[in-house]
């Protein structure tokens, strides 16, 4: 392979000209013939810069509204003529196709368009096909062309002509190719998962996923793994987008927490009042809803408030310099709100360690999205669970119908264990969970769980009684026998909400009419593993 190659000829095609009459005059200065189309080349003239149209070596105007301009052997042999090789040479001489050393392109805006919601028409006609193909020449040829895709790249290409009186060397044009492959890469993945949608296929042959590098991380789970951020372009309001104001670098474990945190919190819309999540190890240790944020907070605080420490803490108002100082008063390692106020803001300031993340908004909670998970030789792809209920969707099976608080509590207690991983039993009282089991093997160990942390906490909070008396329980799916339901009843629950449809579902509904205590279905579950 040719090491150094100078760049004497450079075809600039871009649809955002961020930096571009920068570059192209840098460019120019170094005696580079410019090349260009359309808007590009027009913007370049109009900052007094000589540019040659693409028309002029093709030979053939631009036309088809811009769908033709650069698909022509006088372009792509410029970029894929292996300059070493006699017969790529000839061809050249033979056909008047001049070397084009330099590609610089960056991509109709397909994603952004699909992002605004434009029509089908429009998302078509944003489909770049003359900038992949010669991306992807370019990027084949890296033995001898320099192919630029992002802005950011132009300083670094500047740089390295500089280190090579006007030359690249072959490692800065290998990993240009390697950024160009995966960016036409993460673009067709863009367009097929559009169509696949726009064609509601469930299950499409082949599926592509992609995203762009937020963050490289110090390391993964564990020190000894290696790990990145990527972002997939939805801007879904949340962790991939917020703005981080102050403290030390988000880890993997705190992104993986802070999303969990902030999906949960989504759950309770802003204009029904202020909810708080305090999530540990990706569960919830406590979530509430209250008058003030502050209340919220405390009673989320006050659930397990051991487990709160170093936690994530997330919010569905903007942070007030109220629930700022409470929230101070502890360890802890993120808090995600959809804003703050300038007195929040200084608070949190003496806290250098606090990461403080912004988001501008919540997640819808009913959109539906994709999810997927890596296993051995493959992925598992399925819609991320956006399923709730309403108070009409529920079926009350026992003898005793809950009271209207009981209801509310556990239309509440649903919507946590939505988020609490399986097997999960979770007890809410006034709008605060009060004992949450998580992760365990058998429901009737995630019922012993989520007891002896509320009577923990009652021990903490100098309570005459467990805060679970009086409570009511949610099952994230069916109890298959009703040694798991009698647990949550001697525990102090008063009602229950679960899936139902178990085979000894009949076994269930009688012990809950013999406890005493009422139970609704949901037809539902919500297993998070």
């Amino acid at each position: 392979m040719t090491d150094l190659h100078p760049v004497r000829r450079a075809l600039l095609s871009v649809s955002d000209k961020t930096g571009l009459i920068e570059l192209a005059t840098a460019l120019s200065e170094r005696g580079v013939e410019l090349l260009s189309t359309g808007g590009s080349a027009k913007a370049m003239r109009d900052a007094g810069l000589v540019v040659k149209d693409v028309s002029d070596v093709t030979g053939f105007p631009e036309m088809m509204d811009g769908r033709v301009k650069t698909l022509h052997p006088n372009v792509h042999g410029g970029l894929l003529a292996l300059r070493d090789n006699e017969a790529h040479v000839a061809a050249m001489e033979t056909h008047g196709i001049g070397a084009i050393d330099l590609l610089v392109v960056n991509l109709y805006p397909f994603e952004e368009t699909v992002a605004k919601g434009a029509d089908y028409d429009t998302c078509i006609e944003n489909i770049d096909i003359g900038g992949p193909a010669m991306i992807r020449a370019a990027a084949k040829n890296a033995a001898f062309v320099s192919v630029i895709v992002d802005v950011e790249d132009y300083e670094k290409l500047l740089g390295d002509m500089d280190q090579h009186d006007g030359a690249t060397c072959p490692k800065f044009r290998r990993k240009l190719a390697q950024k160009a492959y995966a960016r036409t890469a993460a673009y067709d993945a863009a367009v097929s998962t559009w169509m696949a949608d726009q064609l509601e296929l469930e299950a499409p042959k082949r599926r592509a996923f992609a995203g762009e590098l937020k963050q490289t991380l110090r390391y993964g789970e564990n020190s000894h793994q290696k790990a990145a951020f990527y972002v997939d372009g939805s801007n879904r309001p949340g962790v991939a987008t917020a703005t981080q104001l102050q403290g030390k670098e988000l880890s993997y474990n705190n992104i993986n927490d802070t999303d969990a945190a902030f999906e949960l919190v989504a759950e309770f819309a802003p204009e029904t009042g202020p909810a708080c999540a305090i999530i540990k190890h990706a569960n919830p240790c406590g979530v509430a809803v209250g008058a003030t944020l502050t209340e919220a907070y405390q009673k989320a605080f006050d659930c397990d408030r051991t487990s709160a420490f170093g936690g994530i803490v997330a919010l569905n108002q903007p942070l007030d310099a109220e629930t700022a100082k409470k929230i101070t008063e502890i360890f802890t390692e993120v808090v995600i709100a959809p804003g703050a106020s300038e007195e929040a803001k200084e608070i949190f300031s003496a806290k250098k360690n606090l990461r403080l993340l912004l988001t501008d908004g919540l997640p819808d909670p009913r959109k539906p999205i994709t999810a997927y998970k890596q296993v051995a030789g493959g992925l598992l792809v399925q819609d991320k669970d956006v399923g709730s209920v309403g108070i009409d969707d529920l079926k009350v099976v026992t003898e005793k119908a809950p009271s209207e608080q009981e209801m509310a509590d556990l239309l509440f207690a649903w919507k946590v264990a939505k988020h609490v991983k399986s097997n999960a039993i979770v007890y809410v009282k006034g709008g605060a969970t009060v004992g949450v089991g998580a992760g365990q093997m058998s429901r009737l160990d995630s019922a012993n769980v989520a007891a002896a942390k509320a009577a923990r906490m009652a021990t903490e909070l100098g309570m005459d009684e467990s805060p679970a008396k009086g409570c009511a329980v949610a099952s994230d799916a069916f109890f298959p026998f009703a040694d798991g339901l009698l647990e949550a009843a001697a525990a102090g629950g008063t009602c229950v909400i679960q899936p139902g449809g178990s085979m000894r579902d009949e076994e269930v509904i009688k012990a809950a009419n013999d406890a005493g205590i009422a139970m609704v279905f949901t037809g539902m579950r919500h297993f998070r593993h």
